[in-house]
């Protein structure tokens, strides 16, 4: 959902089949953030060079569709931005790091077999996490639809597109 909102956002081109998944890529119009970072007169936004992509494997084997697309761009692994949900962080809450654990996703765990480290930029999405602690309603959970009203996850995406262009922009690193 963040993707989607991302490439509408940027105007990207429609996603092409490639790495085993969707993607799109060109130039991005990234907003400053504040007045004084664009004084009167001068750009308020940022043009910079994007990619999104939407691996199209099963979550668990996303580093198969992330691995390839890094060594087609050539980019360093810091340079390097995954969105993902984090079960660890209360619905609504979004946060960025370097690297860092894993915390049994297994996507990340793809995704770092695949990059031959962990030292990517994340945007850590918080869904919540159900009562139980059985693996299969935590999948479940994961997996399905929110449950929350469309207008708080709306929010949430908003709020999770901005940190992804905070990123973008700054190379931003916050942990709230």
């Amino acid at each position: 959902m963040v993707a989607d909102r991302l490439a509408e956002r940027w105007g990207l081109s429609p996603p092409k089949d490639r790495f085993r998944g969707r993607i799109t890529e060109g130039r991005a119009w990234v907003p400053l953030q504040t007045a004084q970072e664009a004084p009167e007169g001068m750009a308020s936004e940022l043009a910079v060079r994007a990619a999104v992509l939407w691996p199209q494997t099963y979550m668990n084997d996303a580093g198969r569709s992330v691995g390839p697309a890094r060594g087609s761009f050539k980019l360093a692994l810091e340079r390097v931005l995954v969105v993902h949900d984090e079960i660890d962080l209360p619905f609504g809450d979004v946060r960025t790091r370097l690297g860092g654990g894993l915390a049994g996703h297994n996507g990340l765990k793809s995704i770092r077999r695949e990059l031959g480290g962990a030292d990517f930029m994340r945007v850590r999405v918080g869904v919540g996490r159900p009562k139980s602690t059985d693996p299969e309603i935590v999948s479940a959970y994961v997996l399905g639809r929110f449950r929350e009203p469309p207008a708080e996850v709306s929010d949430l995406i908003d709020r999770a597109c901005n940190a992804v262009e905070r990123v973008v922009r700054d190379g931003e690193n916050e942990q709230g």
